[in-house]
């Protein structure tokens, strides 16, 4: 995980050095800038102002997760590539590139998408069909950046798991606040879009959506089995050694826990007010699964203290977002004080199995929410968890479970007012209590009582609560 930026331009050095720092809690192990008149690559910080002047260039902050610790980004050849996510089929692909004569410079995960589009550009594809066919293989999450010294191209995997953004001026990063910071604003990379910068503009083109994972329907225990097999086998190649699960006690992070107990040393992590449905509930699934739970017990003291950080996390005066952000931000916490770098995560699963309740009235909401997954969750939790030097990952979103998930027929997935019924039958197959797999919660920021305890902050303030989440957002940003 890391932070990730660039773009083409004039003073690039004073613009890099202020991305740099506005960007570094994102990846604080080390910094490594390419530009047409140089490379530097550090793990002191203090070197920033040493960066090479240019035109056009590519940088990243690491947080060492896969692979090398000393290996730093930009990868530099023919092409100069940045990566922040993870690729977790990264060993089959390097084996499959290596038995076609490609050469590896480390064993960084990144590498193999570098090598993975080169190899497939010497094939004779041009960069639009070299990308949409790397996102067919790369199972992973990722956000990329790749130049050939005269261009800029962007893209992010078709979920939409790692944030991405661009400027009409020419520049990129993987926040918004980066960005402000550069005095630049900031446009969204959409899922499975390719973004080319040039000294002429910016050229948006969608190569690749999760429609086009539409298959023959998936019915009955065809269903079950392929759910349970797939999320299995994302669940496996998320893990550690040590791996901390973000837990609600609900069905979703029940069974990624289970599943991931199989495979490494599972920890639990959750967070609430003292008598809140969640904290209650990851107390006794807990205890039903036989896995050590971590609670942060939080109060209205609490929750006002850490407002202006998870304000500037999520970039945004959304009210929503900031109560569901709440809990979020003290159970990465926790794992970071822990040691913990990877939390599993269940989002996704109630857009792709129907597990909300306007899905009862509307059932067509679930492929509209699925595509904006993106933007609207994933990029928020993503910013939160790296303030916190946390990666968060998403068994739910691996490519073979949303497929599985698309091929499932509404019916199998909601059944009179049954939601995620195809889910909970995977559950108890997998062997998860039936107490625990059937059981209905409430959402993040009701069930922690975050949402409670803002009000009664807004109210102390003679605010609504979206107006307390607007001011805080100014106070932190200074701007409307």
């Amino acid at each position: 995980m890391c932070l990730i930026a660039g773009g083409i331009g004039s003073n690039l050095r004073e613009k890099f050095t202020v991305m740099i720092n506005a960007g570094k809690h994102r990846g604080s192990d080390s910094f490594g800038v390419w530009t047409d008149e140089g490379v530097l690559k550090s793990d002191d910080f203090s070197k920033v102002s040493e960066i090479p002047d240019g035109r056009i260039g590519v940088l990243q902050c690491r947080l060492a997760m896969t692979g090398s610790k000393t290996f730093t980004q930009p990868f530099v050849n023919e092409f100069a590539l940045v990566h922040n996510g993870e690729i977790y089929n990264h060993r089959e692909l390097r084996a499959w590139l290596e038995g076609r004569g490609v050469s590896f410079e480390s064993d960084v995960d990144s590498e193999v998408i570098l090598r993975l589009i080169e190899h497939l550009l010497e094939g004779g594809a041009s960069i639009e069909e070299a990308v949409r066919k790397a996102m067919t293989m790369l199972e992973g999450d990722y956000a990329v950046a790749i130049s050939d010294g005269e261009v800029i191209h962007l893209f992010r995997d078709p979920v939409g798991v790692r944030p991405l953004y661009y400027s009409p001026d020419g520049f990129f990063a993987s926040e918004r606040k980066v960005l402000w910071a550069a005095g630049e604003e900031a446009i969204p990379v959409n899922p499975g879009e390719l973004v080319t910068i040039s000294a002429g503009g910016i050229e948006r083109r969608r190569v690749f959506s999760l429609e086009e994972l539409r298959r023959k329907p998936l019915t009955g225990e065809r269903a079950v089995e392929a759910l349970l097999r797939t999320l299995n086998c994302t669940v496996k190649h998320r893990v550690g050694k040590r791996t901390g699960v973000l837990f609600s006690g609900g069905l979703d992070s029940s069974l990624i826990a289970l599943l991931a107990s199989r495979y490494s040393d599972v920890v639990l992590y959750t967070a609430g007010a003292e008598g809140s449905p969640d904290l209650e509930w990851a107390r006794k699934a807990s205890e039903t699964l036989g896995l050590p739970l971590r609670e942060y017990v939080f109060d209205i003291d609490d929750v006002r203290e850490v407002v202006p950080r998870v304000v500037f996390a999520i970039e945004e005066p959304n009210p929503m977002n900031l109560a569901i952000g709440i809990p979020l931000y003290f159970a990465t916490r926790k794992a970071r004080d822990d040691g913990v770098k990877v939390l599993l995560s269940g989002q996704g699963a109630d857009e792709l199995f129907g597990g909300y309740a306007k899905y009862l009235e509307k059932p067509e909401l679930m492929e509209s929410d699925l595509l904006e997954l993106g933007e609207r969750n994933l990029a928020r939790d993503d910013k939160i968890a790296m303030l916190n030097s946390v990666e968060g990952r998403f068994p739910f979103l691996g490519l073979p479970v949303v497929s599985v998930g698309i091929n499932t027929p509404i019916e199998a997935k909601i059944s009179g007012s049954v939601r995620k019924l195809v889910l909970r039958k995977a559950a108890l197959k997998a062997g998860l209590p039936e107490e625990v797999a059937m059981r209905e919660k409430k959402a993040a920021q009701y069930g922690s009582f975050a949402q409670k305890f803002l009000e009664k902050l807004a109210r102390r303030e003679g605010l609504s609560l979206r107006e307390y989440a607007e001011k805080a957002f100014k106070e932190a940003f200074k701007r409307d």
